[in-house]
């Protein structure tokens, strides 16, 4: 039996549903809560009720592995037990009481991690009435949320999973909008709800963008803002109108101020699109007027020519390896960028903005460091990984629970059948949390949404 975005989760939320209580104190906020959650979590709106799927405790030895931080082990082993990483070392980690998979020539990694996706809220098929994630009716709508676009049964989801080991994954809003909204952060399993999805413990991120998208949306409207500068005194006093809301303390709710102010508060990151280096310098320079920090720049095709400003304000660039031209403020983009932001020591990402880069960021990162190495800057292969690994964790927050395979982190592992920075390799197996949702070479493991049963091309694993 395939892995089914409802038949196959059944079982789990059954499981952990056996603790619910119905209501009084106990009351879960959530109608796909199971009783379990703490307070903190039933009492949010919109709460994580994502519970791992089981597991079981698993050793994969003899593999190279990449720790997601730098480092490599030759012929080593990685443990993992109860949805955590027991140990990462040599061939001498006793392998007593786990499941022992040999793993000689092959490569383990963290689960690859991407901070920019749209899957479930411009979903496949991509048509008009499944496209969700912009609400394009202002230029600043901070009170949406994208979870609440988010489509679970995306086939795009298992396609992350399966072609690209893709086990944690940031939904933002769509760039047409000076401020899109709150993003969420996911877990990729099958669930039938986006809670089930929801990373538990992850800060929501904030979606801002500059330059050329929110000018145009608007100004084709007749209305501000129809340039850059327009663009700034719109973000400017929106973010003023914030300060004077969180300083208030007789203020009613208002949800797009609540949003901006958790953004103040230090509580909610943000994730800006921006292309220009002038823009994001200007940006940064806003962000210290008004009191809040940009935890990265998206698309950011020439960060590259401001990469000691990056790295001295610790911010990261989540960027492309090798578009650019296809608007003008994406013309002066060049293939080395990730190469000369990490000659600057500032923080280098490889994101998707696509159902189809996402399958493939392994590839992305390798092509960003082969355009390096042509120009003379050699960056190790532990350390690519690192880019579609550790530094999207980072920045998103969620570095202290993934991101790389170090002892107490979430067992988020991919096992690939050789070299991941190799065109010709591919996930063998993956596991999120310590539970196997992939595998290669067995049929049964191969996940399947609810939507696609029946459909042609059901569960293409390419």
């Amino acid at each position: 039996m395939r892995i089914r975005a409802f038949a196959a989760i059944g079982g789990a939320i059954a499981l952990s549903a056996c603790t619910a209580t119905g209501g009084g104190a106990n009351e879960v906020a959530s109608a796909s809560g199971s009783g379990s959650e703490t307070a903190a979590e039933a009492e949010a709106p919109f709460p994580s009720t994502y519970r791992r799927y089981p597991g079981r405790p698993t050793a994969l030895v003899g593999a190279t592995v990449y720790d997601g931080a730098g480092g490599r082990i030759d012929n080593g082993t990685v443990l993992f037990r109860d949805g955590e990483v027991v140990a990462v070392g040599n061939a001498t980690l006793s392998t007593d009481g786990y499941d022992r998979i040999d793993a000689s020539g092959k490569f383990v990694t963290p689960g690859v991690i991407d901070i920019h996706s749209h899957l479930g809220d411009y979903p496949t098929p991509s048509v008009d009435a499944h496209s969700d994630g912009n609400e394009a009716t202002s230029p600043t709508t901070p009170e949406v949320w994208a979870e609440h676009s988010v489509w679970p049964q995306d086939p795009g989801f298992t396609r992350a999973l399966a072609n690209g080991g893709v086990t944690s994954l940031q939904i933002l809003p769509g760039s047409a909008n000076l401020m899109g909204g709150r993003s969420v952060t996911l877990k990729n399993v099958p669930s039938r709800t986006v809670q089930g999805m929801k990373f538990p413990g992850a800060p929501y991120g904030f979606k801002m963008a500059c330059g050329e998208n929110p000018k145009r949306v608007y100004g084709n409207r007749g209305r501000m803002p129809s340039t850059r500068m327009g663009n700034f005194a719109v973000n400017r006093q929106t973010w003023l109108d914030a300060k004077a809301y969180a300083e208030d303390d007789d203020r009613k709710r208002d949800l797009a101020k609540e949003t901006l102010a958790g953004v103040l508060a230090g509580e909610i990151l943000v994730h800006n699109h921006c292309y220009r280096a002038d823009e994001m310098a200007l940006v940064m320079d806003m962000a210290k007027e008004m009191g809040y920090r940009v935890s990265a720049f998206h698309h950011a095709v020439e960060a590259y020519k401001i990469g000691d400003l990056l790295r001295e304000n610790d911010v990261c660039s989540a960027i492309w390896a090798d578009w650019y031209g296809f608007k003008m403020e994406a013309y002066d983009g060049i293939l080395e960028n990730a190469a000369f932001l990490r000659q600057a020591g500032a923080c280098v990402v490889i994101h998707s903005d696509s159902d189809q880069g996402i399958q493939r960021l392994n590839q992305e990162a390798a092509k960003a460091q082969a355009a390096g190495r042509r120009m003379g800057i050699a960056i190790p292969d532990a350390e690519v990984i690192g880019w579609i690994t550790l530094n999207a964790a980072k920045a998103m927050g969620i570095d202290a629970m993934t991101g790389s395979l170090a002892p107490g982190k979430m067992a988020d592992v991919v096992l690939w059948n050789g070299d991941p920075l190799s065109v010709y390799s591919r996930p063998e197996k993956v596991w999120v949390d310590g539970a196997l949702l992939f595998d290669a070479m067995d049929p049964k493991r191969r996940p399947v949404s609810d939507f696609e049963l029946g459909q042609p091309g059901e569960g293409d694993v390419k």
